[in-house]
């Protein structure tokens, strides 16, 4: 009986080592687009929340009982610092919001950096990006700005 309780401790010994630690919480978040549709962004799954990349998800939401059932497209971008919200903002003057990811550095300064995605019916895409915003400074302003001053196509 001697012999089976050091057999016992190393057994659940290993057994506690097999579970995985605690993640800490990620960002997901799933929006109602003005088109009906639903964008769902997400940071990457075990992934630390200090840098990794996030995803931005389209789905067709056919069907209100089942929204996320019908995948459209989708984009993976990275990222330096969590992600803080997504916004629905028209960034490019074209009188339809586009999807906005704010995101925050881990490192001192704080400082914000926000991509800007375009979606259509079946189809999300990249469309811009600004970082190293002070914590003060409007994102949605930066990525208007930015937008201005890139060259026409």
């Amino acid at each position: 009986m001697n012999n089976c309780l050091p057999v016992a401790f190393a057994a659940s010994l290993l057994a506690g080592a097999a579970q995985a630690a605690p993640q800490a919480e990620r960002y997901v978040e799933s929006l109602r687009l003005p088109s009906g549709r639903t964008v769902v962004v997400a940071e990457g799954d075990l992934e630390p929340r200090s840098v990794g990349s996030y995803s931005v998800r389209l789905y067709s939401s056919r069907n209100p009982q089942f929204p996320l059932d019908d995948f459209l497209s989708g984009v993976i971008r990275p990222r330096d610092g969590p992600v803080l919200k997504v916004l629905l903002e028209d960034v490019d003057a074209n009188a339809g919001p586009e999807i906005v990811v704010v995101k925050q550095g881990a490192g001192s300064g704080g400082y914000l950096s926000a991509d800007a995605f375009r979606y259509g019916t079946n189809a999300v895409s990249w469309l811009a990006s600004v970082s190293g915003l002070s914590p003060g400074r409007d994102p949605v302003d930066a990525l208007r700005t930015r937008l201005r001053a890139a060259p026409r196509q």
